[in-house]
This record gives C-alpha cells, structure tokens and sequence, in this order.
C-alpha cells in the first residue's frame, strides 16, 4: 500500500470519527468505533469499517451511518483538502467478532484442563 492511501486512510478516519462524535446520535449504551478506513487504489472508494460494543446493535447503527451517509459524505468533503476525495461506504468490522469467538474458546479449554 502506497504512502499516499496510508495518510488518506488515516486522515479520513479521523475526521469522520470527529464528525460522527459531534454530529451523529447513535443509540444509547453503545461504543462504536472506526477500526479502519480502506481506500481504492484510486481513491474512488473506501470502506470505513466500524466496531459496535455490545455486537447486538451492530446491525443497527450501520443501517443509521448508512441512511445519512449522504451528509456525512458531504461534511467530509468540506473538510478534506484533497481530491478527489473517496465515497464513502460503513461495514462492520467481522474481524473483532471472530478474535472474541476464538479468545472465548480458548478461555474454555483452559478451564477445562484445571
């Protein structure tokens, strides 16, 4: 990955993970996080992939980025310095879902050798 996706990776996860905190109600009891941005080689398209605690209202607060993504996408174009500036996509992290499965089991087997 070229150093120029690196810093738009970055750059775009911090100022949308800004606007979503000043901008955006999520629902309550919940802590969702961008885990990462990924960019298309050129810069078309990225996927913003997010973490929601507890995993039950995942689903949910993807569908809510994903209704006002329009402003979203918009707030973030006046913000960015650059073009052209990528579309914008949510999807939830399923990486973080696995590694708690598999700590979960692990967890179990060492129980069950005491």
């Amino acid at each position: 990955m070229s150093k120029r996706i690196e810093r738009v990776n970055s750059l775009i996860q911090k100022e949308l993970g800004e606007i979503i905190l000043k901008d955006v109600e999520l629902p309550q009891d919940s802590l969702t996080t961008i885990t990462g941005v990924r960019t298309s080689i050129d810069l078309a398209n990225a996927n913003v992939y997010i973490s929601v605690i507890p995993q039950e209202r995942a689903k949910r607060t993807v569908e809510i980025l994903n209704k006002i993504i329009y402003g979203l996408q918009k707030t973030l174009n006046e913000k960015l310095r650059m073009r052209p500036i990528p579309k914008i996509r949510f999807v939830e992290e399923k990486q973080n879902i696995e590694a708690a499965k598999i700590e979960g089991l692990l967890e179990e087997l060492k129980k069950e050798e005491k």
